[in-house]
């Protein structure tokens, strides 16, 4: 059973930090592109971040260029999203996505 379970949500304050973290069951973890999706209350989704199978190219939105960083572990079967610089319009949930499954999400809240 494909299973995708996001973790490290939390509050935070302007200008704090947060990681993310997504563990991935019943899928070739390691063959597969990886990606950080996020939407805030009363917005579309809108995609965050990728990472390539390898790991060895990574892709960000505009929004968080240069404040999130994508990375993830083939052997554990897990991906992650390192946040920093973290502001208030980096408020929503954050899933994770792989092979066109979606995580259940995890909430991020950064407080002015």
């Amino acid at each position: 059973q494909v299973r995708l379970v996001e973790s490290g949500g939390g509050l935070v304050q302007a200008g704090g930090s947060l990681r993310l973290s997504c563990e991935v069951f019943g899928l070739p973890f390691s063959t597969q592109v990886f990606r950080w999706y996020r939407q805030a209350a009363g917005k579309q989704r809108e995609w965050v971040a990728t990472i390539i199978s390898s790991g060895d190219t990574t892709s960000y939105a505009d929004s968080v260029r240069g404040r999130f960083t994508i990375s993830r572990d083939n052997a554990k079967n897990m991906g992650f999203l390192q946040m920093s610089a973290l502001n208030p319009e980096d408020t929503g949930v954050y899933y994770c996505h792989m092979s066109n499954y979606l995580g259940r999400g995890t909430q991020v809240t950064v407080s002015s």
